[in-house]
């Protein structure tokens, strides 16, 4: 008799990627990852270096070292980027983002080149007005060039804990949205692979 083997690993899972000097306890990112159980945060043996190529790699690390069918990945400030180099370099395994409060990939010495490029799954991006790290236009522009859905998130800051975010309720929404939407595309796959074993879900 056939039957289906469970797994206690969500089918979607989250993909913490902070940006430089991480994500301390108290910030929304590390919040998020409270909510659900499963997540995982990328490793990093020095936090304070922005170095692109380490990130993007932290990345495909978890994607390739960790069991789920797909990731939402919930990147901040420098990891916006990263995220950006891991698709550019072929990285799969993701097919949602939320991105917040992008870095300037200037103030890195970083070359736009590849990073402004469509990402090749949904994304959302929220951008502060009165961000430090990114001007408005610019964050339009990689917006844009991301292929998001852009969301205005008022005088925000960076969007970090100096700005008053820990808790963030709308960003666990956004992050539910995309994982709904990926669950959904997971079944009509789980729906062909039970008829060519012959029986229904």
């Amino acid at each position: 008799m056939l039957s289906l083997v469970t797994s206690a690993a969500p089918r979607v899972r989250l993909l913490i990627v902070p940006g430089l000097h991480g994500s301390g306890p108290d910030h929304w990112q590390s919040w998020l990852e409270r909510q659900h159980p499963g997540a995982v945060r990328i490793a990093l043996d020095d936090w304070g270096h922005a170095d692109l190529g380490r990130w993007a790699a932290a990345i495909d690390e978890v994607v390739q070292r960790h069991r789920a069918e797909a990731w939402v990945a919930v990147a901040h400030s420098f990891g916006c980027l990263a995220l950006a180099r891991h698709a550019a370099q072929g990285g799969r395994g993701i097919q949602g983002a939320l991105l917040a409060a992008p870095a300037n990939p200037d103030r890195f010495g970083v070359d736009e080149g590849r990073l402004a490029q469509a990402l090749p799954y949904p994304t959302t991006l929220v951008v502060s007005a009165n961000d430090p790290w990114m001007t408005v236009p610019d964050a339009l522009y990689f917006g844009r060039r991301w292929g998001s859905h852009i969301v205005d998130a008022g005088e925000a800051g960076h969007i970090n804990t100096t700005s008053g975010f820990g808790p963030w309720p709308v960003a666990l929404g956004w992050v539910s949205q995309h994982t709904e939407r990926v669950t959904a595309t997971l079944r009509p796959r789980e729906q062909a692979a039970a008829r060519t074993l012959g029986f229904a879900v």
